[in-house]
């Protein structure tokens, strides 16, 4: 098959030099054929040299003929070596470096799927204790209890919040919309949609932010990075009548909010990698509620809307988020 394929790729060269060779015997007709042994010979070698051209190209490209002819078994054939021909090396180069491309987005691909289902996963799974929990509730013959109800809605509400934000992640440029934000409205904001959370935890807030401080921020994310801030706080507060504390300084071209809480902190071995996918660490374990997915969204989320997130911590006194706006 490789003849066959050389052929036809050469096939206009050899019409041409058939169609050159003629045009010589043409020259030699006009001319009388005085010297036709000139004109056989001249003929001869013509034909002799067009096939010796054509037999080296061929020793040439025959490997690589025959590797292209073939159809493929796998991926990985791309990366045979067959070529002698400047043409045929650059051909393979550019093809290793399709495959390096294809290799490169397939691995992208198969960590987000691994990343989604493992996210699914424990999400459905910690979803069920919520709805156990009233279905206990429902079951009882004692009066309803609607505060217990209200904060397993309130825990549905907030993993359903999570999962729509995972799935909308992979295509968040569509869904952003940079605008001018005041900063304490948002704030208050997104206090008020967690005051359950603070009222049964007996956690208070403290919200120390100019009415005229504005940002550049997308307002419908900067909630959902604020809340995942906010509830992570009152969470791992474990002692009552503790205080979160939400400022913010603006330091020439740009804004510091700080979240600022007295709970149990981070450890100094988890403070690296909580912002990981999945990665619960030591106060994770102790609750049992951690999917260890809400810091990892909300620092992906700070690194799509250009803001700057940092995480220090102190075991035994409490954690400082601080989310810097750039103006």
């Amino acid at each position: 098959m490789g003849w066959k394929l050389f052929l036809r790729d050469y096939a206009s060269f050899i019409v041409f030099q058939l169609l050159l060779v003629g045009f010589i015997m043409v020259i030699y007709g006009l001319d009388g054929f005085r010297n036709i042994d000139t004109a056989i010979y001249s003929f001869c070698i013509s034909l002799v040299l067009l096939a010796s051209f054509l037999l080296v190209r061929y020793l040439m490209r025959q490997r690589y003929l025959v590797k292209i002819t073939q159809l493929p078994t796998a991926m990985e054939d791309v990366l045979q070596k067959n070529a002698k021909t400047p043409e045929a090396m650059q051909t393979e180069k550019y093809m290793h470096e399709l495959y390096r491309l294809y290799q490169h987005e397939l691995h992208a691909l198969y960590a987000s799927q691994k990343r989604h289902d493992q996210f699914m996963n424990q999400w459905v799974h910690q979803m069920k204790t919520p709805i156990s929990v009233m279905e206990l509730l429902l079951q009882d013959d004692r009066p309803l209890d609607k505060k217990n109800i209200q904060e397993e809605i309130d825990r549905l509400r907030r993993g359903l919040d999570m999962v729509l934000v995972n799935a909308r992640l992979e295509n968040f440029e569509d869904d952003m919309q940079v605008e001018q934000v005041a900063l304490k409205a948002i704030v208050t904001a997104t206090v008020n949609e967690n005051k359950r959370l603070f009222i049964t935890k007996r956690v208070f807030p403290e919200i120390h932010i100019d009415d005229n401080l504005i940002v550049a921020s997308d307002s419908k994310w900067l909630r959902f990075i604020l809340g995942q801030f906010i509830t992570n706080a009152v969470k791992y507060t474990f002692e009552a009548n503790k205080k979160i504390t939400i400022s913010a300084i603006l330091k020439n071209d740009f804004v510091q909010l700080a979240i600022c809480d007295e709970g149990i902190g981070i450890p100094a071995s988890d403070l690296s990698r909580v912002t990981k996918a999945f990665f619960t660490g030591e106060n994770g374990r102790k609750t049992g509620e951690s999917t260890g997915m809400g810091l990892y969204l909300a620092k992906e989320i700070c690194e799509k809307l250009g803001h700057d997130l940092a995480i220090t911590s102190e075991v035994g006194k409490g954690t400082i988020v601080t989310v810097t706006f750039t103006n």
